[in-house]
């Protein structure tokens, strides 16, 4: 697969059965956009029917972020049935992360907010820089997570603790969030993507029908089964909130880098 056929990320395969899909929009943090996420879900789709593949990591460009979140410039354009529209295809391209038949590691490699976290709990596991930031600062933008993070958060770190994440929208980095069990490890930064490949070539090693068949088993005993009953509900009522008083307030402070005077619904 072409490192070169995508505008928004580049797909590599590696020795031993390892893809790496990468977000490659650098000046923009990584932003998720529209056509970034129909990108990923293109890849994603194509990487599930690739017998080849035994291990995928979902990482960005660069050391300052992974994915800063969704790209705000768009958003703040969207109409409410816009949102509805993007939340919904944030939601697929974390489904074909969270059902993709080879396991799926998140190289968290500095920001992770908003859709970045969203995107990183979707995968089966989180590994982590030492200059990795997490965290759901939606409701300082007038708006709600919208791609899983009011499910699937709480699978990691549990519900008072995700409910207070999306609550206060506070950001942890990368050493709280392995305590609180948001990341398994954290590694220095310089030698990050060394530290990620070599857990991935130990999975990549083992039986990978056998790999495949726990990874379905343990989608399936969890909640993971039962997510497409919650995702049009958040979808919606994060379509609701796009274009509400506090959506244009919190968005348009973030666009002119001030605190935003929140006056409620």
């Amino acid at each position: 697969m072409s490192l070169n056929q995508y505008e928004n990320i580049t797909v590599e395969n590696l020795d031993q059965g390892i893809t790496i899909l990468k977000i490659n929009r650098p000046k923009a943090l990584n932003a998720l956009n529209r056509e970034t996420l129909n990108e990923m879900r293109t890849a994603l789709i194509a990487i599930s029917k690739d017998d080849r593949v035994r291990v995928l990591v979902l990482t960005g460009e660069g050391e300052k972020a992974f994915i800063a979140g969704a790209d705000i410039s768009e958003m703040n354009t969207l109409s409410p049935t816009e949102g509805v529209a993007f939340s919904q295809l944030g939601h697929d391209v974390a489904k074909h992360l969270e059902f993709m038949h080879v396991p799926v590691i998140a190289a968290v490699n500095g920001y992770a907010l908003g859709g970045g976290t969203e995107m990183a709990i979707a995968c089966d596991f989180i590994l982590a820089s030492d200059k990795a930031v997490f965290g759901q600062p939606e409701v300082s933008l007038g708006i709600i997570p919208g791609f899983g993070g009011c499910f699937r958060l709480a699978r990691f770190v549990g519900f008072p603790r995700a409910k207070e994440l999306i609550f206060t929208g506070r950001k942890i980095k990368a050493e709280e969030a392995k305590v609180m069990g948001l990341c398994l490890e954290v590694y220095p930064a310089e030698s990050f993507m060394e530290k990620v490949l070599e857990v991935a070539k130990v999975i990549s090693q083992q039986s990978r029908s056998a790999v495949t068949k726990a990874k379905s088993l343990m989608v399936e005993f969890s909640e993971g089964a039962g997510v497409h009953g919650k995702v049009d509900g958040e979808s919606h009522a994060f379509g609701r909130l796009i274009r509400s008083p506090d959506q244009k307030e919190g968005m348009g402070a973030f666009v002119e880098k001030r605190k935003p005077l929140f006056e409620g619904l």
